[in-house]
Order: structure tokens, then C-alpha cells, then sequence
């Protein structure tokens, strides 16, 4: 891979061209995608998603806006200093890029939970168990007068990679799904270079494995509908080899890494700031995670050097004395991001050319010095966060919601185009329908008129208009319709 082609500013979309006069006071293309991305409808719903804490009502609790500003912000750091070390893995081939590195991180940090349905990671559990309890049990038919004995279900109608993409709906697909359709949405038509660091995993839904030792392929990165999109950027980036096989963008294990600093810092903080751990919890759970045996750290991994920079951090955290709690855990969260960046960016310094050539599959958290540190820190989130009372409250709540949201549309959605002289959709098919933007009925006409001959593949193109609609919801708005439609106001 190299950076020329990595670096690629081409669109999926062709842009009009600009006038001449505003060349005197030029702007990077990198520059236009942040103004675009900032500016977008879909950027702007992500101030009423959850990141952690579903319809919470504090003011200070992050949402997936201030948590993507987050990530953003220590994905561009990120890509300062690896072009800036003064180690000796320092590769000049970065630094001659270095603007441009750094202003990809940004625009791709922004963009890294487009594709997030309301209620955080719940909600992408709640589509996919939904599809996956339902797609079996829901009779299609060509017509009315098709009779009940020979009417097929979903699941028998779409092929296996059409009923994975459904049963396992994921955030970084739908990402990848929401800017391909660029041609509704051109404020958004960014470039393939950011798309491209967004696919942190390059593999589809049938593909992907949460165990493997290939970190590339824990999740499925694209859908069916997305195949030739994702074979094209992979091709103008330089992603993939002679054999079709797509790597990972090298800024991809960046985007990770700072989203991971961002959930294992922010939110801890969050959670802390809510009540759910007090500083000595924290500092006991912290010490006893020092035996690799309670986080399954690898005991390789588990040495004097390594438990050396651990205890640093606690004794940093227990010195800070004289003010109240809240400020030592904020000074000390911050203090530890610090060393989570530098970490990361040592080891991609120190694998740059096995990075580069593919042939890198693990995160950059692994064997570094606060590898302990940063599964102590998402670990903390399990051990305080995700079992409290209030999360489970809120979360049964996002299920009743989502569930009963899947359950009108796909119902209304099934026939939606097809009716006849033998078929009609309901009244309450149609008022369904109505509540969908047609910005989403538009996408689906323009899709399937390549496939209007295969009625299977029409079919998984409406149901995917469910999940583009649903997932675009912002949590305020799915909890209203849902109100609505139920009749409870």
C-alpha cells in the first residue's frame, strides 16, 4: 500500500465544478469533506443518540456527537504524532503526508458512528435479534390469492448473505451503506480515503468471525448491497492485492484505537460522574486487575514493566489530593489518554511495514506497555456500568421501542411497489409508509431498478429501507413515533 493512492481525494460522486474565482483562496479537498461531514443532517442527528446511557436526560452525559468530536479530536492527535516522533521508527514516507494523515483522522473520526441506530450499541443488537427471531416466522406472498400453504417465509425468500446482513445489522456497515448513497445525500459525498478508514472491517457478513486472531474481520464491514461500492474504493485506495483480497486501511487502526481511548476514558468518566462507582472502587478494582488471571491478559504480557506503568497510574491517581473526587478522576483520565496515544502510536511506528503490506492483524493495544491498562479500563465499564439498574431500565425501554418499530414496518414495507390487480396494501400500510421520509423510498426505487426482475433481491432492498430508516432515527424521535403509533398519545 502507499500513501499516494491512500490518500486518494476522488469521490464516489462527481462534484460540480467550482468557480474560478475561489481559487485564489484555495481549499484541501480533506477541508471540504469536514465542512460537508459538520454541515450534514446526518452528523447532526448524533447529538440525540445514545453513546453509553440511553435517554438520559443529564446535560452532561456524552452522546455520539460529543463522543465522535472525541474520537475525532484523538484520531487527528494520533496522526500528528506518529508524523512528528523523534523515536528511531520514524518513516519519512509519513511525514511527507503528514497534513493530509492527520485531516483524514478527523473527518473519519466524525463519521465513525454515522451508521449507529438510536440507543447506542443496544439498538444494533435489538435490529439483529429482531431479524433474527422474525425473518422465519413472516409469510410472503406474490399475491392475495396465493394460498396459505404456499406462501413462503422471508428467511426461505432471500439468499444466506441477505438474511446475515439482516440478523447481524451493524454500525460500520451502515455507515459505509449511508455514504455510498452520496447521489441523494451530496453533502456527505466525502472522500474515498476517509470512506475507506472507516471499513475497520473489510470482510462481509458472512465472512466475519468475532474470534479470530484477525482483528480485521471481529464484524462485518459491508453489506450486499454495498459489495461493488466497497470492491471500488478498495481498488482506487490501493487496499487490495492481485487476489481481490482487501486489507485494512492503514489509518483504520488509528480510527480504532481512538475510539477505544475515547469509550475507555469518556465514558468511564461519565459513568463515574453519575454515581456509579465511587474513586476507591475504582482504585481497588484497578489494583486487582494486576492478576492477568481476573482480565485474561496473557501472561507474556504480564511483567514487571508492564505492572510498573500501572501502578504509575494509581499512585498518579491517589496524589492527587486536596480537591474533590470528581476533578482527581478528570485530571487522571486525561493524564492516562496521554499515555494510551503514545502507546498506540509506538506500535504502529514499530509495525509500520508489516502494517503497510498487510500482513499486521492485531490491534495497536496489543503488547504494549498499557495493554493491562486499557482492558482494566473497558473492563471497568462492565464491572460498574452496564449491570446498574438504570442502564437495564433504559435498555428494556430501547427494546420495546425498536422491536415494536420493526414490527410495523416491515409488515408495511413487504409489498411496497409491488401492488396489482391482486394485491392492495392496507390502510395502515400506507399511513406506515407515509411516515418514511422519501428520501429512503427514493433510494430503494433508484436501487432496484438493476434488480427490478429479481423480486428476492427487491425484498431485501425494502427491508434494508426499514433498517436505513430506523437507524437514522435519532433517540427522541423513535421514542415519539413510537408513542404515536402505539396510541399512547
Amino acid at each position: 500500500m502507499e500513501w499516494k493512492s491512500l490518500l486518494s481525494t476522488d469521490k464516489l460522486l462527481e462534484e460540480p465544478e467550482e468557480p474560478k474565482d475561489w481559487a485564489s483562496y484555495p481549499i484541501n479537498a480533506f477541508e471540504k469533506d469536514y465542512n460537508k461531514i459538520v454541515s450534514s443532517a446526518a452528523f447532526r442527528r448524533l447529538q440525540d443518540k445514545t453513546q453509553v446511557f440511553p435517554l438520559d436526560k443529564s446535560d452532561f452525559i456524552r452522546t455520539r456527537l460529543t463522543h465522535s468530536i472525541e474520537v475525532s479530536t484523538i484520531a487527528r492527535q494520533l496522526g500528528i504524532m506518529i508524523s512528528k516522533n523523534t523515536t528511531g521508527y520514524r518513516q519519512q514516507a509519513v511525514t511527507d503526508v503528514a497534513e493530509d494523515i492527520s485531516s483524514v483522522l478527523l473527518c473519519a473520526g466524525l463519521l465513525h458512528d454515522l451508521g449507529n441506530p438510536p440507543f447506542g450499541h443496544f439498538g444494533e443488537t435489538v435490529i439483529g435479534e429482531w431479524f433474527q427471531n422474525n425473518l422465519g416466522k413472516i409469510l410472503y406472498r406474490s399475491n392475495e390469492n396465493t394460498p396459505a400453504d404456499q406462501r413462503r417465509t422471508l428467511k426461505s425468500m432471500l439468499t444466506p448473505q441477505m438474511i446475515a446482513d439482516l440478523e447481524h445489522f451493524e454500525g460500520n456497515a451502515q455507515a459505509l451503506r449511508l455514504l455510498s448513497k452520496a447521489r441523494h445525500n451530496s453533502n456527505i459525498n466525502v472522500s474515498v480515503s476517509v470512506i475507506s478508514t472507516l471499513i475497520k472491517y473489510p470482510t462481509d457478513s458472512l465472512s466475519f468471525c468475532p474470534t479470530s486472531t484477525n482483528v480485521a474481520v471481529h464484524k462485518p464491514g459491508y453489506y450486499l448491497a454495498e459489495k461493488d461500492t466497497f470492491f471500488r474504493i478498495a481498488n482506487e485506495v490501493g487496499t487490495s492485492n492481485e487476489d481481490g483480497k482487501v486489507y485494512r486501511h492503514p489509518l483504520s487502526f488509528f480510527l480504532e484505537a481512538a475510539d477505544d481511548i475515547a469509550y475507555a476514558t469518556a465514558d468511564l468518566e461519565d459513568a463515574f460522574k453519575k454515581g456509579l462507582f465511587t474513586l476507591q472502587e475504582f482504585i481497588e478494582y484497578f489494583k486487582a486487575g494486576y492478576n492477568h488471571n481476573e482480565i485474561g491478559i496473557r501472561p507474556s504480557l504480564h511483567n514487571y514493566s508492564k505492572e510498573h506503568y500501572s501502578n504509575e497510574l494509581i499512585e498518579t491517581l491517589e496524589g492527587y489530593t486536596g480537591i474533590p473526587e470528581d476533578e482527581q478522576f478528570h485530571l487522571w483520565i486525561h493524564y492516562t489518554r496521554r499515555w494510551l496515544m503514545h502507546n498506540v502510536t509506538f506500535r504502529f511506528s514499530k509495525e509500520y511495514n508489516s502494517i503497510m503490506n498487510g500482513r499486521f492483524h492485531d490491534e495497536l493495544f496489543s503488547n504494549v506497555n498499557h495493554t493491562i491498562t486499557i482492558k482494566l479500563l473497558k473492563g471497568a465499564m462492565g464491572e460498574f456500568v452496564y449491570d446498574s439498574p438504570g442502564i437495564l431500565r433504559l435498555e428494556l425501554s430501547a427494546q420495546t421501542i425498536l422491536s415494536f418499530l420493526l414490527d410495523k414496518f416491515v409488515h408495511a414495507v413487504l409489498y411496497f411497489g409491488c401492488e396489482d390487480d391482486t394485491y392492495r396494501l392496507t390502510k395502515a400500510d400506507k399511513k406506515c409508509l407515509k411516515r418514511i421520509s422519501n428520501n429512503y423510498k427514493n433510494d430503494y426505487k433508484e436501487e432496484m431498478r438493476e434488480h427490478k426482475d429479481d423480486e428476492r433481491y427487491c425484498l431485501y432492498l425494502r427491508l434494508l429501507m426499514v433498517t436505513d430508516y430506523i437507524s437514522s432515527m435519532t433517540d427522541s424521535f423513535a421514542r415519539t413515533l413510537y408513542r404515536e403509533l402505539s396510541g399512547i398519545e
